[in-house]
């Protein structure tokens, strides 16, 4: 399959009838996109100048999918039976263990870029890829150590979506266990290496490509490892990821190891600051959630997983109303869009809570914060910027320039009042309603279908079958 065209773009006019700008939806909207596929300017309210292209509807930012984990779309809806007495988490995670064991690097490729075009298809431009899959099906170190890194790096140059490759610091089975169990052999870690990945994959200077790194969990590193990488991360320039009560047995054994919650013991131990975003945080206390604000932390929080695994509900208006930084992830990729995870958002807290419009806050209505999808659009693009390390976000100067363009025809849209355009997709609509996407400058989808999307289909086809048989 042929990689996408990394080539610099000229510089451009395009022109939109209406689009999302600074939160809101702004009619006649022309953009300036510079040689460098970045905005160079923004203005509304005028006709479309000579030699624009017209863009063919109403136009919303791209947005980050801000937790990512590649290898596990190989195995999204292949663990929906029950054989035991009970089903979680845990038992979820020892099956999927099996295919972390057996992807080789040309399969992961193959893996990832068909994920990375479905996500493209569906709305997100950049991911964060929480890379722990390092080794080897021996648990031996490739004779590159970036090996697998660099299967995602290419993957998501073929596909073309913007990266943040966030090498795992993974190094122990649980807070009791100072070993990792044998089959999490692939995950080994330490500070130095995944310092190391997170430099190699900043030098290479790919268009689109950056690198931070992470720590998987509390569980899986111990406290000293966690202080050293936070330290040892200051001089690099992207951000840091953790996974984090995401399970209530996680806090409770937190709390036996160290006599403190797993955000309570962050907070605590470890100098946070806005390059730190938690990844899930969904067993969070209203102390525990004012500590993060405190630090100018972010969440990620990745619903439609959450939900697939059992993990609860997170406290959506207790992280709103606090102000911090807000992202949404795919994670383990039953949903590739992010109109499903928005909307899986809002549904959990309104069957939690039995009322309506969680998420709106009305007393916001003349910044147009009276609407539920606005106010979660909104905090994802803003959040989804910081998780990603990006420089700046959204349809304005200086941002990359990606966009995604509405089909207005589609189920949901059609007849839909221009006002209320982005409420009907978010709970409306039933298939990703966007005829083109465009990132860093270059339209790579086109009425709705990725312009890899068939090469891509037949290199994941062939590696599922190499990877399940007719099982």
């Amino acid at each position: 399959m042929q990689g996408t065209d990394a080539s610099a773009p000229a510089a451009q006019l395009v022109w939109a009838p209406q689009a999302w700008v600074q939160g809101r939806w702004q009619s006649d909207v022309s953009l300036t996109i510079a040689k460098d596929g970045h905005f160079a300017e923004v203005s509304c309210g005028a006709a479309a100048p000579r030699g624009a292209t017209v863009l063919p509807g109403p136009v919303l930012p791209g947005l980050v999918n801000a937790h990512s984990h590649a290898f596990q779309r190989a195995f999204a809806g292949l663990s929906e039976r029950r054989s035991a007495e009970r089903d979680d988490f845990w038992s979820w995670r020892d099956r999927m263990y099996a295919v972390a064991l057996r992807v080789t690097p040309e399969q992961l490729r193959a893996i990832a870029t068909q994920l990375y075009c479905e996500m493209l298809q569906g709305g997100y431009t950049q991911v964060c890829e929480f890379h722990y899959l390092h080794h080897d099906s021996d648990g031996l170190p490739y004779a590159d150590a970036a090996e697998m890194s660099l299967a995602l790096v290419q993957a998501a140059q073929d596909a073309g979506i913007g990266l943040t490759l966030l090498p795992v610091l993974y190094q122990r089975a649980g807070f009791t266990q100072a070993q990792l169990r044998d089959d999490q052999r692939r995950f080994a870690s330490t500070v130095d290496s995944v310092c190391a990945l997170s430099s190699r994959i900043s030098a290479l200077a790919l268009p689109l490509v950056s690198a931070g790194v992470a720590v998987h969990s509390l569980r899986a590193a111990p406290a000293e490892a966690v202080q050293a990488l936070a330290l040892q991360a200051r001089p690099l320039s992207g951000p840091v990821h953790i996974h984090i009560a995401e399970q209530t047995a996680e806090v409770d054994d937190c709390i036996t190891a160290t006599g403190q919650r797993p955000i309570e013991w962050l907070a605590h131990h470890v100098p946070l600051d806005h390059r730190w975003h938690l990844v899930h945080a969904t067993h969070a206390t209203p102390t525990e959630i004012e500590a993060v604000r405190r630090s100018g932390a972010g969440v990620v929080i990745c619903p439609s997983t959450e939900a697939n695994l059992g993990d609860g509900l997170c406290d959506l208006p207790g992280w709103l109303s606090s102000g911090v930084p807000l992202s949404i992830g795919s994670d383990s990729h039953m949903q590739r869009s992010w109109v499903d995870e928005l909307r899986w958002l809002e549904y959990g807290q309104r069957l939690k809570l039995r009322r309506r419009n969680v998420a709106a806050q009305p007393a916001l209505a003349a910044q147009g914060l009276d609407a539920t999808a606005a106010v979660l659009l909104q905090r994802s693009l803003e959040g989804g910027v910081a998780a990603a390390g990006l420089p700046a976000g959204g349809l304005q100067a200086g941002a990359r320039a990606d966009l995604l363009v509405l089909n207005t025809d589609a189920p949901g849209l059609l007849g839909v009042p221009a006002s209320l355009r982005l409420d009907a997709l978010v709970f409306a609509t039933d298939a990703p309603a966007f005829s083109q996407v465009w990132v860093g400058g270059r339209c790579v989808v086109s009425q709705g279908r990725h312009a890899h999307r068939e090469a891509a289909a037949a290199a994941f086809a062939s590696t599922m079958r190499q990877l399940w048989g007719s099982a």
